[in-house]
């Protein structure tokens, strides 16, 4: 399901061209130059300049497929998190309360032993209501119950926000089906795509094999399967084409979408997976849906079960006794990432507690590791970038006064979510019990659909998250013109509220206005300030706008990332500008912050200028495994971090005068090649 965002900020005249408040108040390095390589020129590799000496001491541990900053904070984090339910452990609570369910919850997944004698077992049930069905319309009855039970198969039919009426929650239905990470994966025929789908049959057959079919039936069965899912591929949607949200975008009749799904009983499905009755329906990929129709005519109703079952076993794997668990994990974790063991056991089980009762261990986290006071500060620096976001905004000499004005007012608009929901979530009616993790968890699933699917027709709440406090991430929503910053993120190296500001607004300011420009990139600059997918630009406007993102796009093209693989500069483009928009509005409001101040003044022999882009270098760094970073190239919408920052920096003309870079560097990128949008 897709997240939404939103902005509020105040937009007074008198501020726009004055000094702005210093951010940091004891000023400490928040940098470590042991971590540089300067033996390294930072015209020739920045990346490694600021970072090699980190990346030679931090191989990646065994049981990751990369390792950088976000995931020494998100270590960090986990041990944090380890440390909340280890207390809880060591009590006993009233049956209903949110530490007793985050405790048994985490319990349940660390008694192994009851895991391994169950095996197959838990979806003995499941599996019989797949064989139990004697047509294909008892099967599609099955496939809805199941999708009921957060257990998802051939599509996703979910609440989200009308993107032309982002006020209100409809309903939506969207493609689904595979179980490979990108459909190109069973299409393309380049010689990693055919060993990735051999490898896949591979895997699909051991894992029917484990649940219980001889070797010559699981080898058949698997070659069905993907036999099915390359065909669903085939009219699935791509990666890329879905970051128009006009494409999309159709919004019909049930009746309509009937018409292109004779074969499933629409208002019978939806009243068994839980939907309310609704008469309008977002259709994201109406040719998936003609092609899923045809296709459930021509095959087989044993190939369907088949198929259905493939998918019940890959969805579970996880929760499931150690052979499942580990075959599931040698293909998509060690072959498909290059990961060399599994993470601990605790880890897992953490990350499953952490993500289905998010806001429930949340809401102990922050009051344990997330002071008052950074809340407070970040909140002021998000004003600050908003500023000089206005500012910037007014100062763009290809943008029509009309235009400018829109934007304004969608930069106004935009909602800052910071640390924490002001209105925590309910879980009253999960039931989690010590007894089964495969069952908490699916109760978990079944619980979030449940939530999810009764918010249809219902006007949109504008006080819910995306992500969790602890989640070391940051987002922006379209539809909810909002940015939303974690607590998880708000710690060295990103936020450190006794950093110097250089460090701060080279590090969390560059978040905050990547995420701000999210708001007028490729895909959120056709939403306006309420978050309805709207045109608000003039023709003149948006002919230069793609005009100027097209010379970042070809400038991330031109990087060669591993092998003959290059960054795809259209699938990134909204990321690379982000980056592009985020340091350059984050490097004004730092000069507006150090109004009066020393500009040439030094913190371990480097200037504020030089600080702020060492802060956003670090930020990236980053050691990765090349499956990873083959993966990363086919699924991701951002650049590698390496490429956040050599493509990155290299667009900014701050940065060439803040480190003298010259012509003769080997990443120097002339003037009228650079990208010029904010």
């Amino acid at each position: 399901m897709r997240t939404k965002f939103r902005f509020t900020g105040l937009l007074m005249a008198g501020l726009l061209w004055g000094s702005l408040p210093s951010f940091g108040q004891t000023a400490v390095s928040g940098f470590d130059v042991r971590n540089m390589d300067q033996s390294v020129k930072p015209g020739d590799d920045f990346y490694r300049y600021i970072n090699g000496n980190w990346m030679k001491n931090n191989p990646i541990p065994d049981d990751k497929s990369r390792f950088g900053a976000f995931d020494q904070l998100a270590e960090l984090n986990n041990l944090q998190l380890k440390e909340i339910v280890d207390m809880l452990l060591k009590k006993t609570y009233d049956k209903g309360t949110t530490q007793q369910k985050i405790a048994d919850f985490f319990a349940s997944g660390m008694d192994t032993v009851s895991i391994q004698k169950q095996g197959i077992q838990p979806l003995a049930k499941i599996f019989k209501m797949i064989d139990g069905a004697k047509n294909k319309k008892a099967l599609i009855n099955v496939i809805a119950q199941l999708y009921g039970m957060g257990l998802e198969s051939l599509f996703d039919v979910y609440g989200d926000q009308d993107s032309k009426n982002s006020s209100q929650v409809i309903a939506q239905i969207s493609q689904s089906g595979i179980s490979l990470p990108d459909r190109d994966y069973y299409l393309n025929t380049n010689k990693r795509s055919v060993e990735i789908r051999e490898a896949y049959q591979k895997h699909i057959e051991k894992m029917m094999q484990l649940s219980g079919l001889s070797a010559e039936a699981a080898a058949k069965a698997a070659k069905t399967i993907l036999g099915m899912e390359t065909k669903i591929a085939g009219f699935s949607m791509s990666r890329l084409e879905q970051r128009d949200p006009n494409a999309i975008y159709h919004k019909m009749p049930v009746a309509d979408l009937q018409k292109m799904l004779s074969e499933i009983d629409l208002d019978t499905y939806l009243t068994t997976m839980g939907a309310p009755k609704v008469a309008e329906i977002n259709v994201a990929q109406p040719e998936f849906f003609k092609g899923l129709n045809q296709m459930i005519q021509s095959v087989d109703l044993a190939d369907w079960k088949t198929y259905l079952k493939w998918k019940m076993l890959h969805t579970t794997a996880g929760l499931l006794s150690s052979p499942f668990e580990t075959e599931n994990f040698n293909f998509y974790g060690k072959f498909l990432s290059g990961r060399q063991q599994m993470e601990k056991r605790w880890k897992k089980v953490l990350g499953v507690v952490s993500n289905n009762l998010g806001e429930a261990i949340g809401q102990i986290y922050v009051e344990k590791y997330f002071p008052a006071e950074s809340k407070a500060k970040m909140v002021k620096l998000v004003e600050n970038l908003k500023i000089a976001y206005a500012a910037r905004i007014q100062k763009l000499e290809w943008m029509q006064p009309e235009t400018k004005t829109k934007a304004l007012e969608k930069l106004a608009a935009i909602v800052v979510k910071v640390g924490y929901p002001d209105k925590w979530r309910d879980y009253s009616k999960l039931e989690i019990k010590r007894e089964s993790f495969f069952e908490n968890t699916l109760n978990a699933y079944a619980f979030g659909v449940k939530r999810n699917l009764e918010k249809i027709g219902k006007p949109v709440d504008r006080t819910e998250w995306g992500m969790s406090p602890q989640t070391v991430n940051a987002y922006y929503s379209p539809t909810m013109n909002e940015i939303v910053f974690p607590a998880g993120i708000l710690q060295p190296p990103f936020f450190d509220v006794n950093a110097d500001d250089a460090i701060n607004y080279g590090a969390i300011g560059v978040v905050i206005g990547h995420e701000i420009t999210h708001g007028f990139d490729d895909e959120g600059h056709q939403f306006d300030k309420d978050g309805n997918l709207k045109n608000w630009w003039t023709a003149k406007d948006s002919i230069e706008y793609v005009k100027r993102t097209t010379s970042l796009e070809q400038h991330y093209n031109s990087f060669v990332a591993i092998d003959s693989m290059h960054i795809d500069g259209k699938l990134t483009l909204g990321e690379n500008l982000s980056d592009n928009g985020g340091m350059i509005i984050s490097y004004d409001a730092l000069m507006l912050a150090l109004k009066g101040q020393k500009l040439d003044a030094k913190i371990d022999g480097f200037t504020p200028s030089q600080r702020f882009f060492m802060a956003y270098a670090q930020v990236w760094r980053q050691n990765i495994r090349p499956k990873e970073l083959m993966r990363r190239l086919k699924e991701d919408v951002h650049s590698p971090g390496e490429w956040r920052v050599n493509a990155g920096v290299f667009n900014i003309a701050e940065f060439y005068k803040a480190f003298d870079i010259k012509p003769t560097d080997k990443l120097y990128l002339k003037e009228e090649l650079r990208a010029k949008v904010w």
